[in-house]
């Protein structure tokens, strides 16, 4: 295996710090239930492990820079829609959320475990400063959707998505079995919990955006493949 020299423009410690990101995020796709050390990741990317500290102090922050590097590429798919010239229904911005987090290999269960980690494992400075470069970027697509649905009071878009976002990663960890429950989860009094979960939350969103930007409900519609 070749190690990459240090990088020292700016550039290519940008592509050193997404060489970590890519290879945490196979790693994590692949196995879900542990996280990675930090010398595995860097022998995935190529590099010395010395490296990987100088852009993430721990495995648990380098975690969180990937699930918000999720975050960020959802929202600003979410923006390429909001800002362009056509209107936009739930259906256009619900084929977005499908695309970029709910079918996105890894991204609720990393999202899930992030919470965790925020409340034990990262520092508060640096989990603080996370929550608001989110609360930023969801401030932004609340005030553009609002453009697309005169019935939204000023300042209310934004709740949308807040509101969307937790249905979608609540009912998720409520759905997704954990893994050391195994076969218990096929007793008759659990059999409510698998539940077919991208049908779900389409018509709970469905409901949530009706009420909110006071649409007519529709019926969700066939999953598409």
């Amino acid at each position: 295996m070749r190690v990459m020299q240090r990088a020292v423009a700016d550039a290519d410690k940008e592509e050193r710090r997404q060489a970590l990101l890519d290879a945490a995020e196979a790693m994590f796709v692949e196995h879900p239930e542990r996280v990675a050390s930090v010398s595995e990741v860097a022998a995935a990317a190529g590099l010395a492990k010395g490296t990987v500290y100088l852009y993430f102090p721990s495995k648990e922050q380098m975690l969180l820079a990937l699930h918000e590097r999720h975050v960020m590429r959802f929202f600003e798919a979410v923006m390429a829609l909001l800002d362009g010239p056509g209107p936009v229904d739930f259906d256009a911005v619900f084929e977005v959320t499908r695309k970029h987090l709910i079918r996105m290999p890894g991204y609720l269960a990393l999202t899930s475990r992030c919470f965790g980690l925020m409340e034990r494992e990262i520092p508060m400075e640096t989990a603080l400063a996370f929550k608001m470069r989110v609360g930023q970027t969801i401030a932004l697509a609340g005030t553009a959707l609002e453009r697309h649905f005169p019935t939204l009071a000023p300042g209310t878009g934004v709740l949308v998505f807040l509101h969307s976002y937790a249905l979608i990663v609540g009912l998720w960890q409520l759905l997704h079995p954990n893994e050391r429950f195994g076969a218990a989860m096929n007793r008759p009094e659990l059999r409510l919990f698998k539940r077919d979960y991208e049908h779900d939350v389409e018509a709970a969103l469905r409901s949530l955006w009706s009420g909110m930007t006071a649409i007519a409900p529709s019926p969700p519609r066939k999953k598409s493949r």
